[in-house]
Order: C-alpha cells, then structure tokens, then sequence
C-alpha cells in the first residue's frame, strides 16, 4: 500500500495525469481504499504542492499541471466516494463574477479545493449575482468563492454578497474573493469573509474560516 500511495504522490508532484489515473486505478484493484487513496494519496500530493508554492519552489503552471493530474485521480475515486458516503470538508460554490470571461485563476482555485477534499460546484464564467445566491441555496454551500480579473467587473462582488444576502444565507456561507485587482480593503468594504491573492492562500483560508460558518451538508 506504501508503495501504490507514493506512486500516486509522485505522480500528482510531478504533473503526470496518466500515470496518476493508472497508479490510482490499479491500486483500488488490489484492494487499497478509496479514502485512504483520496487522504493520504491525492490530497497529501496537493498539500505538498501548496507548500512548495508557498516556499517559491513551484509556480503557477506547475500548480496548474499538478491540479489536474489530481483531477484525474479523483475522476476515478468518486464513484467509491460517493458509495462509500464519505465527507467533504465542504461544499464550495465557484465561479468568476457577470462581466467578466477569464477563469485561469478560478479554475486553479477550483481544482486545488477539491485536491484538498472539498466538493466544488464550478458556475463557470460571466456569472451573475442571483445565480450565485441561487446555487449556494440550491447546493447548501459551505462556502462561494468569486474570481474577477478586471477593475469594472470586480464590482459585480458587491452585488453578489447583497444578492446572498437578500435570500438570507449571509450567516450561513463564507465569501471569498480573488483576482488581479482585488484587495483584502476590497473585501472588507463590501462585507466578505476573506480574500485570497493565490490558490493555496485560497484553500488555507477556507480552511481556517469554515469553522466559524459550517451548516450541515
């Protein structure tokens, strides 16, 4: 089991999605675990990616290939997840803000959410207010997360934190922000929970405030 759990580590680290897919698919057909590959497999892999980017030992790109060599692991895994009933630490919904195409950075955060064991519902891009006010009350989201790349469409973020809270879910789900132009001041004047300036600052933050904002999922 040593083994299989290093082989699917290395393989996330280094990017390298079809190995990823066949050392997770063939230790599931020896018997190891779903959950033991998905924590101290897929998960562990995309801590350590954090931590490296943290350190400036990984970038951007190399995140990004890591990210979805995860991804594909995960594809697999989930149908024994969800059979198995396992828990996520949350369900974060995501999306960049209406006006607004770029999804790079949004899609990063998206992916290395769910590397670190969080269902996310990716709304896509050029989403309006009520449609993310509509999908955290329809998915009981833990959490929303709003990317914006431009200084005009970064505004939309105000919007959305009133349309949340129009539907009474203010208290009831944490808000995150993120993007080129977006500040920590930012989010404070339009009443979010948080801003994050990168994908692992973005998990470690949720992380750290859902245990002040946790409805039942």
């Amino acid at each position: 089991m040593t083994d299989s759990l290093a082989a699917i580590f290395e393989s996330v680290i280094a990017g390298n999605v079809d190995k990823t897919e066949e050392h997770v698919q063939s230790a599931l057909a020896s018997g190891v675990p779903a959950e033991k590959l998905l924590h101290a497999g897929l998960i562990r892999a995309m801590d350590e990616v954090g931590a490296r980017f943290e350190q400036g030992e990984m970038f951007v790109p190399e995140m990004l290939i890591a990210a979805r060599a995860m991804k594909g692991g995960l594809a697999i895994l989930k149908p024994q997840l969800t059979e198995a009933g396992i828990d996520y630490l949350g369900r974060v919904v995501i999306g960049t803000v209406k006006g607004d195409l770029h999804d790079i950075g949004k899609n990063l955060v998206g992916m290395m959410l769910e590397g670190s064991g969080f269902e996310v519902i990716d709304l896509g891009i050029d989403v309006p207010p009520d449609r993310f006010a509509g999908a955290a009350r329809e998915h009981r989201a833990n959490v929303v997360g709003m990317s914006a790349l431009l200084t005009t469409t970064m505004l939309q973020m105000k919007d959305t934190v009133e349309a949340i809270e129009d539907i009474g879910l203010r208290d009831q789900v944490v808000i995150l922000i993120g993007g080129a132009p977006v500040t920590q001041t930012y989010a404070e004047e339009i009443g979010a929970d948080g801003y994050a300036p990168d994908a692992s600052r973005a998990v470690a933050l949720a992380k750290s405030l859902l245990g002040a904002k946790a409805p039942s999922i």
